[in-house]
Order: C-alpha cells, then structure tokens, then sequence
C-alpha cells in the first residue's frame, strides 16, 4: 500500500470507529486475520481470534440496543469516551510502520475524526429519540451500519474516492453540527420546560389550597366569635 493509501484506511477507520466502532475493529480484524489485508505490527492485536469475537459480541449488542429508543442514546453517551479515543489509536496503529511523528499526527487526526462522526451520530439519534415512534431509529441504525460498511470498502478498494466523501463528510459536519446541537438543546428545554411548568402548577395548587383552607379557618373563627357574642 501506497502512503496516500494508508493515510486514508487510517482516517476512515477512525471516522467509521467514531460511528460503529465493535463492526470497524470486526471487519479490519477478519480483513488481517485472512491475509486480504496487510496491517502494521501495532495491529496485529486486531487480528487476534478472541478480540474478533469480542467485537461481533459487541457488535451484535450494540446492534440490538441501536435500534431502541433511549437506551441507544445512553449507549452513545458512554461510547463517548471509548469511541473517540479508540479511533484515535486505530488511526496511529494503522501509521505505525511509517514514523513517530506520522504516528502522533495520525493519532490527532484520527481522534478529531472520530468525535466528529460520533457527535454526528449520537446528537442525530438524541434529536430522532423525540418521535414516539421506533421506525426512524431503526432506519438510522441500519444506514449507519450500511454506511460504515460502505465506507471502509471504499477506503481500501478506493481510495481517492473516499478522500472526496471524507473531504465533503467535513464540510457538511461544519454546517450540520452546530444546528443539531441547536437542536438537542430545545429537546432539552422542552424536556425540563415542561417539568418546570408541572412544578409550577403543583405549587400553585398547593397554594390555591393553603389559601382556601385559611379563609375557612377564618370564617370558622369569624362564626364562632358572633355565636359567643349572641350567648353573652
């Protein structure tokens, strides 16, 4: 393989790491394990038969826990610190045979890679977890699944081509990532908004309460007083 062809299975392994990162270890895992793909020695840990198997285990929860609504957020939430740094030391590992210094850039590039598309991908999910309905999630889920697939095919298979999808994958998370964090805030306000607002109307009618039990007992004691009178 060619340095350009490295540098970008390098990349694109950090980026489809930072979406689905068990079915990424899985695939470059069994492409080694096979001989149909040339991994440096810092990889050869990815090859092993039981990490294989670890991943697909993985891969195969996270499958299933990706397509419920919820849950696939709280799963994305604490992939946020084994995701991104993963990618990171994937894309260094996969520059491995180069130098130290290609080493350290690849291991910078790769983890911004992978916290892109992971924020990508979890503050989509966290928008599309809004609908009640599963249908969306579940066609979310298998588009990534299909598009990390995809994606890493074309980064081995063609390189220059996946530098273009990576180049405009850039571009379009520069424009879309503010507005989905725009986005995961107003769930958010509405989500606590309306908590607040219940809270409010609780406490109102416990003073409405309060505020009637009050002038009863005033009037009780108003009526007690005139009978006392009444007596003398």
């Amino acid at each position: 393989m060619s340095l350009f062809e490295i540098v970008i299975l390098a990349m694109g392994g950090a980026w489809a790491g930072g979406i689905n990162l068990y079915a990424t270890l899985a695939i470059l895992g069994i492409l080694g394990a096979s001989g149909q793909l040339a991994l440096p020695t810092a990889m050869d840990i990815v090859e092993h038969p039981a990490v294989i198997v670890i991943a697909i285990i993985f891969y195969v929860i996270e499958f299933i826990a990706d397509k419920i609504p919820a849950v696939d957020s709280v799963w994305d939430g604490i992939h946020t610190f084994i995701r991104i740094p993963a990618g990171a030391l994937m894309a260094a590992g996969l520059l491995g045979d180069i130098s130290p210094e290609a080493q350290a850039m690849a291991f910078v590039g790769g983890g911004g890679l992978a916290t892109i598309s992971h924020s990508m991908k979890a503050g989509t999910r966290a928008i599309l977890n809004t609908s009640p309905e599963p249908f969306t999630n579940i066609a979310a889920s298998l588009g990534e699944d299909v598009l990390v697939i995809v994606g890493l095919a074309t980064a081995l298979l063609s390189p220059a081509v996946f530098a273009a999808f990576l180049a405009l994958f850039l571009i379009l998370a520069i424009w879309i990532v503010p507005k989905i964090f725009r986005g995961i805030r107003k769930v958010f306000r509405f989500i606590f908004g309306k908590s607040d607002n219940g809270n409010d109307r609780a406490q109102s009618h416990e003073q409405t309460l309060s505020a009637s039990e009050q002038l009863e007992d005033e009037s009780f004691v108003g009526e007690a007083k005139k009978l006392g009178h009444r007596k003398d």
